[in-house]
């Protein structure tokens, strides 16, 4: 029976929610079975740092050379050197049937959208989303400055959210991660990707 091939999850949301919090949580638990995607830099790297663990550490013109070629899932300059997520090692682990981790900003989410639309995405959102709307109408005592201005906030998160298949609060770390994983468990018993497999062993393959 051919292996199912794994899962890209992407795991953003805004600045400051706690993505890399939840992150470290989920791979900090015995169980966890997710490869954490490594990123690509044109920087040099630091002392300990090892090439194809910590990152692929690539010229800027081999990495302007992939940007060019689409070998990238996602990619962006900070302070003049490039960041991004290479093609071939996601896919590469992905057939070998691992499921590959991405934490990533909203920014890029976009980007791989496009080039991996099975992608799992999972919008990590702060708790007050939820309760933002109700408690401006019925608390009765900000300004209307301040209202507008959280109302603006949570119209561009939800914007945000358009990107995503799921979106978790970040009530409390461990109440994110597990919900994290039960949308993954679910997503493998998704019909759609368990269906080829059964019509591959009914065909003998």
């Amino acid at each position: 029976m051919k292996k199912e091939r794994g899962l890209l999850i992407v795991l953003s949301g805004p600045s400051g929610v706690g993505k890399g919090t939840v992150r470290k949580e989920l791979f900090s638990q015995p169980n966890t079975n997710y490869e954490y995607s490594i990123s690509m830099t044109t920087r040099q790297p630091r002392e300990g740092e090892v090439d194809g663990v910590d990152y692929f550490f690539k010229s800027r013109e081999a990495f302007e050379a992939l940007i060019e070629e689409g070998g990238l899932l996602e990619h962006a300059e900070f302070v003049g050197n490039y960041y991004g997520t290479p093609l071939a090692y996601v896919n590469e682990t992905l057939d070998a049937g691992r499921d590959v981790f991405l934490e990533i900003e909203v920014q890029g989410a976009a980007q791989i959208r496009e080039k991996a639309p099975d992608a799992l995405f999972i919008f990590l959102a702060p708790p007050s989303i939820s309760e933002l709307r109700q408690r401006l109408v019925g608390r009765g005592t900000e300004t209307e400055d301040v209202i507008a201005k959280r109302i603006a906030t949570a119209n561009a998160e939800v914007e945000m959210m358009n990107l995503y298949d799921y979106v978790v609060e970040n009530d409390e770390v461990q109440n994110a991660c597990e919900r994290i994983n039960a949308i993954i468990m679910a997503e493998h018993c998704r019909r759609e990707r368990v269906e080829k497999r059964y019509l591959s062993m009914l065909k003998g393959e």
